[in-house]
């Protein structure tokens, strides 16, 4: 390991960045130094201009997919190397706003009809019962479910915050059966390695596979889950603050985006066209001659 590179890993261990967060910025500057073959010491604004370029139209990385490498090299400029650099040495480029797409109540039903595992099935069902992230669902403990106050604990989730979310009535009865069959001792999702939980990566395995067996065409991931339950909890009249806090988002305006594809406030103004009178009836046409 270089100097600067245990440096850098110092300045994330100091900061407390996630364990994820401070693999994918080695990698990144990694990647960066490597192609130039030099030291991130030795380069600059322009090669950091030439590097996303290259990103962009060589590897065909998507805007969102920029955002990794853009964070690791501005942590590394500013917070490492202390560099004074702006903004505009790292220019961030402008991502396509989507919206989720969204599984109604009745294809929630469909698709946990569809999976015959009960563990499989209890997992995505937490998924969407407390609308945890994929990472929170699968480092729950069995300690993690306190049904005397009803409530799931989510050990540090993202942005290494904990937070409480609700344990539903129906949800505890799913844990209960699902806990009475498997007996879960640590992890309340057990993977196939001894002592570890279930990976994200089975867990979206389960998913697709359980997408395919209920014959729904939209995508359908673990996330989808989770924009089902602040998008259902909206819908049925649910304080945007309140799902921001059950969520764990840091910005209210992340939670907001969500009133774009509730039908509670898409459709509670009438559109125009019903305010127009009714026309006339479209006078059917003449019956044509008959000639034989």
């Amino acid at each position: 390991m270089t100097p600067l590179r245990q440096r850098m890993l110092h300045d994330m261990q100091i900061r407390n960045l996630s364990d994820n967060t401070q693999k994918s910025y080695l990698l990144q500057v990694s990647s960066f130094a490597r192609h130039f073959r030099r030291s991130p010491e030795m380069l600059g604004p322009e090669e950091i201009r030439a590097w996303l370029i290259y990103l962009r139209e060589e590897r065909k990385l998507a805007p969102a997919s920029l955002s990794p490498a853009i964070g690791a090299l501005r942590f590394l400029y500013r917070v490492t190397l202390k560099r004074d650099w702006s903004d505009e040495d790292f220019p961030l480029p402008r991502k396509p706003v989507r919206l989720p797409v969204v599984l109604s109540l009745e294809e929630i039903t469909t698709f946990f009809d569809s999976i015959p595992s009960l563990k499989h099935r209890t997992i995505l069902m937490v998924a969407y019962a407390a609308g945890l992230r994929v990472s929170e669902v699968v480092h729950l403990k069995v300690t993690d479910i306190d049904s005397k106050r009803m409530v799931i604990r989510v050990n540090q989730g993202k942005n290494r915050k904990d937070r409480y979310v609700m344990l539903s009535p129906r949800l505890l009865e799913v844990l209960r059966t699902y806990w009475q069959d498997a007996h879960p001792r640590d992890w309340l999702f057990p993977g196939d390695i001894p002592g570890h939980p279930i990976t994200r990566t089975a867990v979206a395995r389960i998913c697709a596979l359980a997408r395919q067996r209920s014959g729904i065409t939209k995508p359908v991931t673990p996330h989808s889950l989770r924009h089902a339950f602040a998008t259902h909890l909206l819908e049925t009249g649910t304080d945007v603050r309140r799902i921001q806090l059950l969520m764990g988002h840091r910005s209210l305006a992340t939670t907001s985006r969500y009133l774009r594809i509730a039908t509670s406030t898409v459709c509670a103004t009438a559109s125009p066209f019903d305010l127009l009178p009714h026309p006339a009836p479209i006078p059917s046409p003449p019956p044509a001659p008959e000639y034989f």
